[in-house]
């Protein structure tokens, strides 16, 4: 058996990235096998490399923590570990699932914790193979009960100002929300189009996540006025919406609508 722990590190923050890595490079049961910068180069990496341990940063944008813990393919999740500023939502959800955490900023000692319970569990995984199958399950728990804790209320309208008046938009009415620069663009399925200022992911938060899908970095699109679905080159998608705006989709995000949206 190999008793160097294989890890890999996802922070959107150098760094923070940075300070984890030396401090891991610290110690000589580790080997740092990558880093990523976000959550699709986390999936990337860990799908790729197969660390058994990922320290995961819980807030990213686009794909977060969680994200990435729902977005990898099973067959390939490692022990995982996230890492946040602190957040007595997640220590209540992490703690009740005995899933570990790293508070920020991470201290060397606590670090030490985390790699020895990995490597428990990985010397017991190899005698009880269900063992993995129960930290996965221990993760996909620990991360809806943070979700459900901290999901505010739904939107149902939208105020969006024009000029000198409100306009009420209905969320139900809208096609797509697109980012561009600090503002969002809302086109409805009457192609009107408004201008909101507002962070795409802080909006994401009060959308229905039944109705309303990312399609890449900066895209949110309504499934209900999905028309049609074209494939392109290099695993990519674009999506003609039924008003006839047309909208890219990434290649992770293209994997989403190929797993929930494309199947029968």
């Amino acid at each position: 058996m190999n008793n160097r722990l294989r890890v890999v590190i996802a922070d959107d923050e150098r760094p923070a990235r940075s300070f984890l890595a030396s401090m891991l490079r610290g110690f000589d049961d580790v080997t740092l096998i990558g880093e990523a910068e976000n959550g699709a180069e986390a999936i990337e990496l860990i799908e790729k490399a197969r660390p058994d341990l990922a320290l995961l940063d819980l807030q990213m944008p686009e794909i977060d923590g969680l994200g990435v813990v729902r977005l990898l393919k099973k067959s390939r999740m490692p022990l995982i570990a996230f890492v946040t500023a602190y957040d007595e939502y997640a220590v209540r959800a992490f703690e009740m699932n005995a899933v570990d955490y790293l508070l920020k900023p991470v201290e060397r000692a606590r670090l030490r914790e985390a790699l020895n319970r990995a490597q428990e569990r990985l010397e017991r995984a190899e005698s009880r193979p269900e063992a993995r199958m129960d930290a996965a399950a221990r993760v996909g728990a620990a991360a809806d009960e943070y979700e459900a804790i901290t999901r505010p209320p739904l939107l149902e309208r939208i105020p969006v100002r024009q000029r000198d008046e409100i306009v009420i938009v209905p969320v139900k009415e809208i096609a797509s929300v697109v980012a561009e620069g600090e503002l969002l663009r809302l086109t409805t399925e009457r192609n009107e189009t408004y201008t909101l200022s507002y962070r795409l992911k802080d909006l994401e938060e009060r959308l229905d996540s039944a109705r309303f899908v990312r399609l890449g970095r900066g895209t949110l699109a309504n499934v209900e006025m999905m028309h049609r679905v074209s494939s392109m080159p290099g695993g990519t998608y674009v999506v003609t919406m039924s008003n006839g705006q047309q909208l890219a989709v990434s290649r992770i995000q293209g994997r989403i609508l190929r797993e929930q949206l494309l199947k029968l």
